[in-house]
């Protein structure tokens, strides 16, 4: 009987990377911290309150940079997404160390200027040191080199299609070495293992549709003799999904269909977008808003402003303001007719206004209010939503977000009457990009475009 080799680990096995990269952190902390001493009282030896101080701060950042998982695996990581979890790191250290002086009453025993050089040092070395790892490691990849190969299954999908462009693919640390369409029958799942063992591939990803989410527990099977990694990249083509992500929900990791992205501190972010900028243009336009209320009142009668119940957030219905443009007119309950060309109720006024936007401003005042966005999917009569929701698909997932007074609807191109289906679901589609791809840049986009080609509306009547 053939005897079994003894395992013998590696090096990289017995002292992985990150024990090594924490050490360097936490030397640098300590060589953060001489420096700062020198510079603060010009000499490099230490009390001994500070050589505690120092050395208490350097555990507390490695611990912090351990819990926010700098020590983890980076590869596949943007340098972007790594620099924010290390600033998080060091910002939770300082938390950490600026309340423990504070309760324990020991402020006034240390420099902050020494305290504050510490960190900014520590904190930009920390960062070079990190930022020339991963530029060394981007050369030795493009070299070949430090890559983890990888066997695609491929159903087609835009995810595949952007996977197998292995040069990208290089800088993240990975290399597509085989692309096998997928086609689920007994002699597939025996064609995918030979490739694994002729290639000896690191990983496994299965590109596919969420509706073939079945076949992975027969693929899993295929390959349970070996040790492979296994990912599963789902193809979200063939449904409409959005803000799709992993959360972890009630001790569990949930792979999130479709949800809001306005929620926590994104929810507070856009929040004082609207409160600033809301009120910043609200005082700039009240002149031209007492200007347009008095054309108004001498040139039609009615009121002012025209008040419509809309679709908000989550559903709810809220009261939508409008300068009004039309003649005052009775229709059916529940029935609202969209304005069309040569519409005989659009005063002359009122047709100014609709034609250049100005019939919108009041609707900065619902901003304040809360009840809109300055930025988001526009809001649409309830009949409307009635009749288009069973029509167009995922049209009421547009109600996810507060209604806005712009959107990226309205900049692409896609304002004024709805007239065809088409037309609405080209609208609903740059809604629910707008929701899914949400960000602050690109609400500050959107007002810069409407604020230079948004008012102009050739298309309204």
């Amino acid at each position: 009987m053939q005897a079994i080799p003894r395992y013998q680990p590696t090096f990289a096995e017995r002292y992985p990377v990150p024990f090594f990269v924490a050490l360097l952190d936490f030397l640098i902390v300590v060589t953060a911290g001489l420096l700062a001493h020198y510079y603060r009282f010009g000499s490099l030896e230490m009390t001994g309150r500070y050589n505690t101080a120092t050395m208490l701060t350097a555990i507390v950042v490695v611990l912090c940079l351990g819990v926010g998982g700098v020590y983890g695996s980076q590869r596949g990581q943007a340098f972007l997404r790594q620099f924010s979890v290390l600033l998080a790191g060091w910002l939770s250290a300082a938390g950490i160390l600026l309340s423990l002086t504070f309760f324990l009453k020991v402020s006034e025993n240390y420099s902050r200027i020494w305290f504050s050089t510490m960190l900014l040092t520590g904190g930009g070395l920390s960062l070079l040191l990190r930022l020339t790892a991963f530029i060394l490691l981007r050369r030795l990849r493009a070299s070949g080199l430090n890559l983890k190969t990888v066997l695609l299954v491929d159903s087609g999908g835009t995810s595949a299609n952007q996977l197998s462009n292995g040069q990208a693919l290089d800088e993240y640390g990975f290399k597509v070495v085989h692309n096998l369409p997928f086609h689920l029958d007994e002699g597939w799942l025996k064609e995918l293992v030979s490739n694994v063992n002729e290639l000896g591939v690191h990983e496994v990803w299965l590109c596919l549709p969420l509706s073939e989410g079945g076949v992975i527990s027969s693929i899993m099977y295929a390959l349970r003799h070996h040790t492979v990694a296994v990912r599963f990249i789902p193809e979200w083509g063939d449904i409409r999904l959005l803000n799709h992500k992993v959360s972890h929900i009630a001790g569990v990791y949930s792979l999130d269909l479709s949800c809001s992205p306005m929620d926590g501190p994104p929810r507070l972010l856009k929040r004082l977008e609207d409160l600033i900028l809301g009120t910043l243009i609200a005082l700039l336009i009240s002149p031209i808003c007492v200007m347009i209320a008095l054309a108004i009142r001498f040139t039609s009668h009615g009121p002012i402003l025209f008040k419509q119940y809309r679709t908000g957030i989550n559903g709810k219905r809220f009261k939508v303001y409008k300068f009004r443009s039309m003649v005052v007119h009775r229709e059916n309950p529940g029935d609202v007719t969209q304005a069309t060309r040569n519409d005989a109720r659009i005063t002359r006024v009122g047709a100014f206004l609709r034609r250049t936007s100005l019939d919108e401003l009041p609707q900065f005042f619902n901003v304040l209010q809360g009840r809109m966005s300055i930025v988001g999917p526009r809001p649409h009569a309830l009949s409307h939503n009635e009749y288009y929701k069973d029509l167009v698909e995922s049209y009421m997932q547009r109600h996810k977000v507060k209604p806005g007074i712009t959107g990226w609807a309205q900049v692409s191109g896609y304002r004024g009457e709805t007239d065809t289906l088409e037309k609405m679901q080209k609208r609903v589609e740059y809604d629910l990009w707008y929701i899914d791809n949400w960000s602050l840049w690109l609400d500050l986009k959107i007002i810069f475009l409407t604020v230079f080609k948004g008012f102009i509306n050739k298309n309204a009547y």
